[in-house]
C-alpha cells in the first residue's frame, strides 16, 4: 500500500516517518521485504535528511499468508463497515475473538475467509478490540499492520470509545447513574475469573440507568479502563451482576443462556481520513426477548 505526507520539520525521514505511526519494525519490513521510500519522486534511505515542503512516499509491502497459521473459516459476517484500512462487525455471543486450544472456529478465522473471499492483498488479521466469547457487538479490525499500529495509538490514548448494554439484577435500588472504581486482579485460586482486590489494577467504569423493570435494569455503560471481565466484575461487586452471568453470581431465570453483555457503540477517529466514526449495533435477539418478557 502506498502513502504519502508532506514534511513539516527539517528532519531525518525515519524520524518523521515516526512522528506519523511508522514502527522500526516496519521501516526494516519497507526495507527488507520489497518496500519503497522515496522523497520527491527519488527513492531514499531512512536516514535521508528532508527539508519542509518534500513529499514523502512510502509503498509496505503485501501481508501475505506464507505461514498459514490462521486457518480460514467460511462463516457470514455481519458486516457494520469497512473501507480499505478497517473493517467493523457485528459479533454475535459464542464465538471467541481469537483461537486458542478450547476454541477454533473464531472470528478471526471468520474474518480470514473473508479476506480470502475477498481475494485481499493484505490477508494478515488484525484486531483492535476483543470482545469475550460470549459478548455480543462491535469488533474493530485493522486491515493491515500499518493501520493496527495508528489504532494502537488511539488505544492508549483513549480515544476509542466502547460502550455497552447490559442487563443486570439485584437486591434493593441501582442509582439512576454512578461510577464504579475498584480495582480488579486475579485470585489466588483461579486462572479464569477475576475480582476487586486491593492488590489488583485500577479500575472505573461509568453507568446510566436505561430501563428498569423492578430490580432488573438495563444500563448503558462506558469503560474508562479495560480490565479483563471489568463490567461483570464491577456490576457483580456492587451487587448487581449481570443476567446469565452464573460465572459472577448473574440469575439464570430470566430466559438468557450467557453473560447478558452487548457493546453497541464503537466511536473513533479514522486516522487516514481523519473522519470521525460513530457505530452502533441494536439490542440483540436474545436480549430483547428478556426486555419483551418483562414489558409484558
Amino acid at each position: 500500500m502506498r502513502f504519502e505526507f508532506i514534511a513539516d520539520q527539517h528532519v531525518k525521514v525515519k524520524t518523521f516517518l515516526k512522528q506519523h505511526g511508522i514502527s522500526k519494525g516496519l521501516l526494516a519490513k519497507i526495507k527488507f521485504k520489497g518496500g519503497d521510500i522515496r522523497v520527491n519522486g527519488v527513492q531514499q534511505n531512512a536516514i535521508y535528511l528532508l527539508d519542509v515542503g518534500d513529499c514523502v512516499t512510502i509503498d509496505i509491502p503485501s501481508e501475505t499468508d506464507e505461514t498459514g497459521s490462521l486457518q480460514a473459516v467460511e462463516h457470514p459476517l455481519d458486516i457494520v463497515y469497512e473501507d480499505e484500512h478497517f473493517l467493523v462487525i457485528n459479533k454475535p455471543y459464542g464465538y471467541a475473538s481469537i483461537p486458542s486450544v478450547l476454541h477454533s472456529s473464531t472470528m478471526a478465522n471468520f474474518v480470514k475467509g473473508y479476506y480470502l473471499r475477498q481475494e485481499y492483498e493484505n490477508k494478515q488479521v488484525h484486531i483492535v478490540t476483543r470482545l469475550d466469547k460470549d459478548t455480543s457487538g462491535l469488533m474493530l479490525f485493522a486491515k493491515h499492520g500499518y493501520a493496527h499500529a495508528r489504532m494502537d495509538k488511539q488505544l492508549q490514548a483513549k480515544t476509542i470509545q466502547k460502550r455497552y448494554f447490559a442487563l443486570v439484577h439485584g437486591r434493593g435500588e441501582l442509582a439512576p447513574t454512578g461510577d464504579i472504581i475498584a480495582p480488579i486482579g486475579r485470585p489466588e485460586d483461579s486462572i479464569i475469573t477475576r475480582c476487586v482486590t486491593k492488590t489488583g489494577k485500577y479500575a472505573h467504569t461509568s453507568y446510566e440507568v436505561v430501563q428498569s423493570w423492578g430490580d432488573i435494569y438495563l444500563v448503558d455503560i462506558h469503560l474508562h479502563t479495560g480490565r479483563t471481565h471489568q463490567i461483570r466484575v464491577h456490576f457483580s461487586h456492587i451487587g448487581f451482576p449481570l443476567l446469565g452471568d452464573d460465572l459472577y453470581g448473574g440469575s439464570l431465570a430470566f430466559g438468557i443462556e450467557r453473560q447478558a453483555l452487548h457493546c453497541h457503540q464503537l466511536s473513533f477517529c479514522n486516522p487516514f481520513t481523519e473522519e470521525n466514526l460513530l457505530l452502533t449495533s441494536p439490542l440483540p435477539v436474545d436480549f430483547q426477548a428478556v426486555i419483551n418478557n418483562l414489558s409484558n
